[in-house]
C-alpha cells in the first residue's frame, strides 16, 4: 500500500472520529481526496481494470465496523450506472477520464433531472440523503475512466435503491469485485 493512500485513510478516519457535522466530515474527506486524485503509483492495476459488461467496483478500504469504505469505480467508454441512491454520505473524485453525473429529484411522483455535471480529473463532489442522493453516473470520455469514492458505510453491503424515471424503485446491494482491499482493519 502506498504512503499517499495510507495518509488519505488516516485523514478520513480522523475526520469521521472527531466530527459529528456531516458537512464538515464531507469537506475534510473532499480535501484529502483531492490530494491523491490523478497521482500515479498509489492505485494498483488490480483495482483499475474495466469489465466488458458493466462498470467495476473495487474495494480499496473497508473499516472493520462497516462505518466507512473507499472504492474505485472503473468504467469503459459509454458505461453508466442505473439511477440509484446511497443512503449514506459519499465523496466522489475523478482520478482518470471524464464522468457525467445526472442528479434527480422527485417531482409529481416522477424522477426528473435537476442538474448535469461533467467532471474531469481532480474534480470532487458529494452526495448524501441530506444534500441529494439520487443520481446516474457514466463515462463520457473515450478512455477508461476511474473515480474514487469514499462512503460513510460499507457501500458494497449497504441496502440501497435503483430507480426508474417513472418513480419506481427496487432494493439492491452492489457488492464488490473479487479482489482484496488495499488496506484492511
Amino acid at each position: 500500500m502506498s504512503a499517499d493512500f495510507e495518509k488519505f485513510i488516516t485523514t478520513c478516519r480522523a475526520a469521521i472520529a472527531n466530527e459529528r457535522d456531516e458537512a464538515k466530515v464531507i469537506g475534510a474527506v473532499q480535501d484529502a481526496l483531492r490530494e491523491i486524485l490523478g497521482r500515479e503509483g498509489w492505485l494498483p492495476e488490480s483495482h483499475c481494470q474495466p469489465r466488458g459488461d458493466r462498470y467495476a467496483q473495487y474495494p480499496l478500504y473497508v473499516a472493520a465496523d462497516g462505518g466507512f469504505s473507499v472504492v474505485s469505480f472503473v468504467w469503459s467508454p459509454g458505461q453508466s450506472t442505473p439511477i440509484h441512491d446511497h443512503t449514506v454520505w459519499g465523496v466522489i473524485g475523478i482520478h482518470q477520464g471524464r464522468e457525467r453525473t445526472e442528479a434527480f429529484r422527485y417531482q409529481d411522483g416522477r424522477l426528473v433531472v435537476t442538474k448535469t455535471i461533467d467532471a474531469e480529473v481532480g474534480d470532487v463532489g458529494a452526495v448524501s440523503p441530506r444534500i441529494g442522493d439520487i443520481h446516474r453516473v457514466g463515462n463520457v470520455s473515450d478512455q477508461v475512466a476511474i473515480s474514487i469514492h469514499a462512503y460513510g458505510g460499507d457501500i458494497g453491503r449497504v441496502e440501497r435503491h435503483v430507480f426508474d424515471e417513472q418513480g419506481g424503485s427496487r432494493d439492491f446491494v452492489s457488492g464488490y469485485e473479487p479482489v482484496q482491499p488495499l488496506l484492511i482493519d
